[in-house]
């Protein structure tokens, strides 16, 4: 189907982390049809690289958020190859298969989730340092760019895990609802030069992340009185709102796409 809003980013330049899978490679997709010179960006290399060969316009860069050097160099190479860097959009980010399963045996047992005692550093500074730190990163990198040129507009994909908290899913929870925060308080900040940064907080989406989800937490998940998952392009369709010139007056919003699991 084509889209409707063809042509909205013709001329600009975008980079989208998280980009070789899931609702950051829909983010680039869509950006590329729209007439955006788009960086795929991703830890995974080869992957970004697929994605980027798809589409016109575009060229793939290996980052780790979580790795500030790195996404300073990715960051730079962007303004090295076209002098400026009009949108990004974070949608890189990671969850917990170990902990998803151990909720998803006591949902099946009928009984409580036990996570926090079981969950070691490891586990959990893995989650912060990607989800939280990388946000930092990434929000830095983009600022450092944007405000000299007094223009640009950043997009982070948050979830709607930082609302309902979902227990047995503490570092995952925090991890998103600090980048939420964090999102804001730099958007505040960011505007005063001309940087619009905002949010979006999806619930239950149809990615390789909610593949890895076990079937009875999927279960737990549908509800006939909601929308069913949402698919990575409905969730890239809102990210693309706010990133152009039609959300001109949203700053520091965090837009919840859940499908009507719950309100805030």
């Amino acid at each position: 189907m084509e889209h409707e809003h063809f042509g909205r980013f013709d001329g600009r330049v975008a980079i989208v982390t998280g980009a070789a899978s899931g609702i950051g490679a829909a983010v680039a997709r869509r950006l590329a049809a729209e007439g955006a010179e788009v960086f795929v960006a991703d830890v995974d290399g080869p992957a970004s690289e697929a994605v980027a060969k798809g589409l016109a316009r575009a060229r793939p860069l290996t980052v780790d958020v979580a790795a500030p050097a790195e996404v300073e160099r990715a960051f730079a190479e962007v303004v090295r190859r076209h002098g400026r860097l009009d949108a990004v959009v974070h949608a890189a980010g990671v969850d917990d298969p170990t902990a998803k399963e151990w909720i998803a045996e006591a949902l099946v047992a009928d009984r409580p989730p036990e996570v926090t005692g079981r969950l070691d550093d490891t586990a959990w500074e893995r989650v912060v340092r990607v989800n939280l730190s990388g946000t930092f990163h990434v929000l830095r990198a983009a600022l450092r760019v944007m405000a000299p040129r007094r223009s640009g507009a950043v997009v982070t994909i948050g979830s709607s895990s930082a609302f309902d908290a979902p227990a047995g899913y503490p570092h995952y929870a925090a991890s998103k609802a600090g980048a939420h925060t964090l999102s804001q308080s730099v958007a505040k900040e960011a505007i005063a030069f001309g940087v619009r940064v905002n949010t979006v907080a999806p619930g239950p989406t149809e990615t390789g992340m909610a593949a890895r989800t076990p079937a009875a937490l999927r279960r737990g998940f549908a509800d006939p009185r909601v929308r069913p998952y949402a698919t990575p392009e409905e969730i890239a369709d809102i990210a693309l709102f706010l990133a152009s010139d039609e959300a001109a007056n949203l700053v520091g919003a965090v837009l919840l796409a859940n499908g009507g699991r719950f309100t805030v």
